[in-house]
């Protein structure tokens, strides 16, 4: 395959043939977990709220005589969970869904095990009110449920013992240092004090901990009377990517003395007592990661970490790349210090940033920074597309969107990493192309389809985002989820993993066909008509004439119609896709008779006529309400017409 963008790139080759190595060798489970309620039960902390914040420790040692060729679990938790085998964490979930689809994790954990003791531990919290948008949730619990007769060692019952966790609190997202539409979830303050270091080394005491109480049995999506809420489905894909990354800059420093060895790791920052002191990093390129701080001494002493993707000038961005009299606003991550040696603080949900400020304010002691790097997670794309050109701004180009394209892929696509994390069907769309033309790897691109699916609602629409607790609604946000199962279909030539959600789709459609107007164009539609973020539609809402007419949201519906039929014909209902193309080409026809302007030579928004965008002549020319031999002089006319 190959892209010319202008006569100076020379190639875009070495796509993958479609298909993605995984990470792991594939495990096959042994135990049925489809049919009937699991024998492991959920688990919680006695006497602690269970929908309210809280963040929880669960430990279960158990002994084995030798290490087995493999020891398979299947873990889930509510908010989320951290999963530690012998200390090693091995695993972070779950991958986000609804309760409906509440999704499980299966692991081989033999490669971490030793012959005699053993401990399986995890970490599990609630972030409540201030959960992120995209985290439905229940209440908190755990479940670990092992494969055969062998791995019930470990099924999470009163045998296992739990602490609930006093160190932490949650810290509200402050809109005048943020900004924005900020959901991604708190920040959080730890109090060294009060963690209890260690607690996923085999060897530690926990003998003072609460046995667990038990819930209900794991309930298997689809079986009689579920047992639980959580209607358990397992994770389709892969863990997500991590590797260590290192800060690159140190823009500016006060109290205290920062080498450049410090970023590699290979010398410590010493904050005196009594001192605040600031350091202030430059990652040089907005990432995603699991930032982690080691620190000694300091007793009583506070490190504020705050991330940002830009530094400001008053309410000003400007120039990323310049830090000259800006300061940093951004989420705030709180370390209260112990005292004790080589302390590492964690948070439990990863940051994004680009820039990231230190502030250490000591107390009677000196604090020792010993080290800052982080783990970088993202899903586990692996790029097979190569691009050159003699033009250095366009290898720039490919290099930061495809940046992009990472940071934006994680357990779901997200709009944003930094403000919203949320998988919006009109932004999956693309990129879900991005990803099967770069990688080959599909299995992102079919969760998407699937967790849009699962947000449909009785009238058929599908939500316009989804995972999230707040219901959204934007119609052509269904349309294009329909174009991502032909854009599937088209790539991969899916047919029996498509097949099942064809009905769905017949389903928005005929929601759009309920509400078409005698003119043949659709008429007013509930909801947000989002189309783009313009000056000319308000709050990115086409133009409509006041009975609702518009010739964009009725082309959107012809291209949807068109999608659904390439479908249809290919999985053999020639019927349905018939009826689809006809209906598609009467609304065309339809647009072309009331919104065709010769002397513009352009499709105008609505029928008035009074109002005319690029978006409306541009999907009239792909929607084929432009015939073959005008559509050269209408894409003449866009750039300078509209």
């Amino acid at each position: 395959m190959r892209i010319f963008p202008n006569p100076r790139v020379w190639c875009l080759a070495g796509l993958l043939a479609f298909s993605a190595a995984p990470l792991r060798a594939p495990v096959q489970p042994a135990l049925n977990l489809f049919d009937k309620p699991w024998p492991a039960h959920w688990i919680a902390a006695p006497e602690a709220p269970r929908r309210e914040f809280g963040v929880f420790y669960f430990r279960k040692p158990f002994e084995l005589a030798a290490v087995p060729g493999h020891y398979i679990i299947h873990a889930s938790a509510d908010n989320r969970y951290e999963l530690f085998v012998n200390g090693e964490r091995v695993a972070e979930g779950p991958a986000r869904g609804d309760l409906d689809h509440w999704r499980y994790e299966t692991l081989d954990i033999a490669p971490e095990l030793r012959p005699g003791k053993n401990l399986l531990a995890a970490l599990v919290w609630n972030f409540a009110e201030l959960a992120p948008m995209a985290q439905m949730t229940n209440e908190t619990g755990l479940i670990v449920q092992g494969d055969t007769a062998v791995e019930a060692a470990v099924n999470t019952d009163r045998s296992w013992r739990c602490l609930k966790d006093t160190a932490w609190e949650m810290i509200s997202s402050d809109w005048h240092k943020v900004g924005g539409y900020f959901v991604v979830g708190p920040g959080e303050q730890v109090d060294g004090r009060k963690v209890p270091w260690g607690w996923t080394a085999v060897d530690y005491d926990d003998s003072r901990w609460m046995p667990a109480q038990q819930l209900s049995n794991g309930g298997p999506r689809g079986i009689q009377d579920s047992p639980s809420r959580w209607m358990l489905v397992p994770r389709t894909i892969p863990l997500m990517e991590t590797r260590l990354e290192r800060l690159h800059k140190i823009i500016r420093a006060s109290g205290a003395v920062a080498h450049e060895s410090f970023l590699a790791g290979h010398d410590a920052i010493r904050v005196p007592p009594r001192t605040h002191a600031t350091l202030l990093f430059d990652q040089t390129n907005l990432t995603t990661g699991y930032p982690e701080l080691t620190v000694s001494g300091g007793k009583g002493a506070a490190v504020v970490q705050t991330y940002a993707e830009a530094l400001f000038a008053g309410q000003s961005k400007g120039n990323r790349n310049e830090t000259a009299g800006k300061e940093i606003r951004g989420l705030e991550d709180r370390f209260l210090l112990d005292g004790g040696e080589h302390r590492t603080y964690r948070p439990p949900w990863w940051r994004t940033w680009r820039y990231l400020q230190m502030d250490v304010t000591t107390s009677e002691q000196p604090a020792l920074i010993e080290d800052f790097h982080s783990q970088f997670t993202a899903y586990p794309f692996v790029a097979g597309a190569t691009f050159g050109s003699d033009d250095p701004t366009l290898e720039k180009i490919w290099e930061v969107g495809w940046r992009t394209a990472r940071l934006c892929a994680h357990e779901t696509y997200m709009d944003c990493p930094y403000y919203e994390q949320l998988q919006y069907a009109g932004d999956t769309r693309i990129q879900a192309l991005i990803s099967l033309t770069m990688t080959g790897d599909d299995r992102l691109v079919k969760n998407a389809i699937e967790e849009l699916n699962e947000s449909r609602t009785p009238e058929g629409l599908t939500q316009s985002r989804y995972p999230s607790y707040l219901p959204q609604y934007i119609p052509p946000f269904s349309l294009f989820w329909i174009g991502m199962m032909r854009d599937l279909w088209w790539y991969r030539g899916e047919r029996e993993f498509l097949r099942p959600f064809l009905p769905n789709a017949r389903d928005v459609l005929g929601w759009f066909k309920s509400r078409l107007a005698p003119s043949g164009l659709l008429g007013k539609l509930e909801w947000w008509d989002f189309a783009d973020w313009t000056s000319d539609f308000a709050d990115g809402v086409p133009p409509q004439d006041p009975d609702g007419q518009s010739s964009i949201l009725s082309l959107q519906f012809a291209l949807g119609l068109e999608s659904a039929a390439d479908l249809e014909e290919d999985f053999g209902d020639r019927a349905a896709a018939g009826h689809d193309r006809r209906l598609a080409a009467e609304i065309t026809a339809a647009v072309r008779r009331a919104c065709w302007d010769p002397a513009r030579h352009l499709i105008a928004d609505t029928p008035s006529r009074k109002h005319f965008s690029q978006h409306a002549s541009i999907l009239a020319v792909l929607g084929g309400a432009v015939p073959p031999e005008e559509q050269p002089g209408v894409m003449r006319a866009v750039p300078t017409n509209t």
